[in-house]
């Protein structure tokens, strides 16, 4: 059985028929493709590819908020950038460090022909019991 997560105040829309996440059976928390939606803004910012991470990763934590976990549960993302070079990879990881610290969870960083935005980031937590 599975518990989807819906649209809260302050959350980016779902832009598509999926749920922002899913908590799962065993305590897996499921975040689907974060975007640089600010929900202040009501709009997708398209900045550097470190401001566009710092609203994606706020987005990532108000979502595990809601199932009631924290960055430091998460186990596994995948990190989609619509330029994959040394540069943006740099730019990006500075950001995600600082936010992940210690916790480092197994990741995948791939290019990827995004949608108006550089950078997606899709993550798993476990939530302690």
């Amino acid at each position: 059985m599975k518990s989807p997560i819906a649209a809260f105040a302050g959350s980016p829309p779902a832009l598509g028929p999926y749920s922002l996440g899913v908590v799962g059976e065993g305590k897996f928390v499921f975040v689907s493709g974060m975007v640089p939606f600010d929900a202040a803004a009501g709009k997708i910012q398209r900045g550097t590819v470190a401001e566009q991470t710092e609203i994606v990763i706020t987005n990532i934590r108000n979502v595990l908020a809601q199932a009631g976990a924290t960055l430091a549960d998460v186990v596994s993302c995948r990190v989609y950038l619509s330029e994959l070079n040394p540069e943006t990879f740099k730019e990006m990881n500075e950001v995600y460090g600082k936010h992940f610290g210690e916790s480092k969870p197994a990741r995948a960083t791939v290019g990827a022909q995004l949608l108006g935005f550089d950078v997606e980031i899709e993550c798993v937590a476990v939530l302690n019991s």
